[in-house]
């Protein structure tokens, strides 16, 4: 499965198939990584919570509009978001990645981020700063170093929910859009509800 080239699948189903991929961080201080546990689809020209709502073009906007697999960084009240354009060249839609699970470096995120548990990554801006996630990594590629996307080495969720977005407000239907997505049971996600599962929300590898 490649989310990069295969332009069968809708955003909303791709933000889906990200949920137990690995993001990867390489810097001087070390290499970090972690699950990806939350997403929100963002669906380009009609949906108005989404920045290039409309087709609006700007330089901020302009890795939004190249391939797919480009990774696009904004920053919202002094926090940086990573999202990954998923459609094809010239089709402004884009994954918002929320949370992540920590694999590699915890020590490294602990001390960037100034805090232990959970709340080192459930959030946008926590896991940006805890992978040091900069602007240098907009208009890059998930498929190049220093900031990956792995979708090979990954987990599979035993069960997905789907919700309205956050921090969507005044944007009529696309305020309730079930667009959010999150793997059940795990602590990272963000504003969790209900019981953190034992796996983390996660089925057993196949051996």
């Amino acid at each position: 499965m490649n989310f990069w080239t295969d332009q069968t699948k809708t955003t909303e189903e791709i933000a889906q198939d990200l949920l137990g991929c690995l993001v990867i961080k390489e810097t001087d201080e070390g290499v970090t990584s972690g699950w990806i546990v939350e997403t929100e689809a963002y669906l380009g020209e009609i949906d108005e919570a989404a920045h290039s709502y409309g087709l609006k073009r700007t330089p901020r906007l302009d890795s939004m509009y190249k391939e797919p697999g480009t990774i696009y960084v904004y920053s919202m009240h002094t926090h940086l978001m990573l999202n990954v354009v998923v459609q094809e060249k010239g089709v402004p839609e884009a994954i918002l990645i929320r949370a992540i699970e920590p694999l590699k470096g915890v020590t490294l995120m602990s001390e960037r981020r100034g805090k232990v548990g959970f709340a080192v990554t459930d959030g946008p801006g926590k896991l940006t700063k805890a992978m040091d996630i900069t602007k240098l990594d907009d208009g890059t590629s998930v498929a190049e170093s220093p900031l990956l996307i792995d979708i090979a080495t990954r987990k599979t969720p035993k069960k997905i929910q789907s919700s309205p977005r956050i921090g969507v407000p005044n944007k009529g239907e696309w305020t309730d859009a079930l667009l959010r997505y999150t793997v059940v049971g795990n602590p990272y996600v963000s504003r969790k509800k209900g019981a953190i599962e034992t796996d983390f929300g996660w089925e057993e590898p196949i051996n």
